[in-house]
């Protein structure tokens, strides 16, 4: 038997030079290994937040006194509270809370500040909207502090008896949607959205990557039918398990969380078929751009990791700053998630869905017809 040659330093550097030389010529795992910390360090370091300010709210002023004004600009000085609109009926303010538009409606009663100054202890209603708690938990918690602090200045000299206990005003607070704060009414619904996600677009890339790789695409796309023909037929049989997927999580979140379900199961199904397509056809396009089953992987995270940090599913969307605000609006998981929670938790119909469905559909096409596009130049 021959002996195993000594250990050479010169073979070494060989080796070394070899996977260096194999590094630079695969571009793509290199930025990936360089892309994904740096995505990480920037949204862990700048855009997650959990304890969300500034966040939108809404008020039906019906008493023109001194007293209500001052705890509005009480709120607002929080810097928790930005009053975007006035309402003139809780219905309007109702229908806000339901689209999202806002997290909160303050509504201060007729002849407020006249029972105020009586020691009568008018009510204040805040209706919040709490399918998420952890958006809403901080504001609420600091409501009493806020509206005692507002009315100090103003509660002096012979009004001072009403500062005594158990306060002036009779703070109400409906916590709508999700009243008890269960997070698994959050979570659970959120839970469609990102498994479809990892999922959908995972298999696509990896399916048509792994047929590349083995030479039996080229055979196929060899056949008289026209690319797109080729892939709607490869993505379809996908949507069937994606569809299992919305079943299964639909029935555990019944059965074993008891989330739940308001609205329409015929309308999610629809929209689920829309965000399935968004994510098939998002791995349509990585699977034209990765060269082998590992690339599609790393082009996976690369997405997953900022669909799930920025789209509101672990932290509350209105707690990052603007630009990644900017950059989840742009991600279908992002509307996805405000609409399955919507259906289900608000009961919300088609016209209030419509908002966050047209830029799941609209992602979609683009995705589909870069996919389409790119598998021609790569036919020829």
């Amino acid at each position: 038997m021959s002996r195993h040659p000594r250990f050479s330093f010169e073979r070494l550097r060989g080796i070394i030079a070899k996977e260096f030389t194999q590094m630079r010529r695969d571009r793509l795992t290199f930025a990936m290994m360089l892309g994904i910390p740096l995505l990480q360090l920037t949204l862990f370091g700048y855009a997650i937040n959990s304890d969300p300010r500034h966040l939108p709210a809404a008020v039906l002023l019906a008493d023109s006194g001194p007293q209500g004004r001052t705890l509005l600009h009480a709120m607002k000085n929080s810097t928790f509270f930005d009053f975007v609109r006035e309402v003139r009926t809780e219905k309007e303010g109702r229908d806000l809370l339901a689209r999202g538009e806002v997290q909160f409606v303050i509504n201060i009663p007729q002849n407020f500040s006249r029972d105020l100054l009586r020691g009568d202890r008018p009510s204040l209603l805040v209706e919040a909207d709490a399918t998420d708690p952890a958006a809403t938990g901080l504001a609420l918690g600091s409501l009493s502090t806020q509206l005692s602090n507002g009315l100090r200045n103003d509660l002096k000299g012979p009004l001072d008896f009403l500062n005594a206990t158990p306060g002036p005003i009779d703070l109400r607070v409906h916590a709508l949607y999700n009243p008890e704060s269960n997070t698994q009414f959050n979570i659970v619904p959120g839970l469609m959205g990102v498994i479809l996600t990892m999922t959908m677009i995972m298999i696509t890339g990896l399916a048509i990557t792994r047929e590349r790789e083995r030479g039996t695409m080229e055979n196929l796309l060899s056949m008289p039918t026209r690319p797109s023909e080729v892939l709607i037929g490869k993505i379809t049989p996908y949507i069937l398990i994606g569809y299992i997927q919305v079943a299964v999580i639909l029935i555990a979140a019944h059965f074993l969380f008891h989330v739940p379900m308001h609205g329409s199961i015929p309308l999610l199904l629809g929209v689920a078929l829309v965000f399935i397509a968004a994510n098939l056809a998002m791995g349509i396009t990585f699977s034209t751009i990765a060269k082998n089953q590992l690339q599609a992987m790393q082009m996976t995270f690369f997405v997953f990791l900022p669909s799930i940090l920025l789209s509101g599913f672990m932290f509350p969307f209105r707690g990052m700053p603007h630009w990644a605000q900017v950059i989840g609006e742009v991600l279908p998981l992002t509307h996805f998630l405000r609409i399955v929670r919507g259906i289900l938790l608000k009961g919300n119909g088609l016209a209030d869905v419509a908002g966050d469905l047209w830029p799941i559909a609209l992602f979609a096409a683009i995705m589909l017809t870069i996919g389409i596009k790119r598998y021609r130049q790569t036919l020829d």
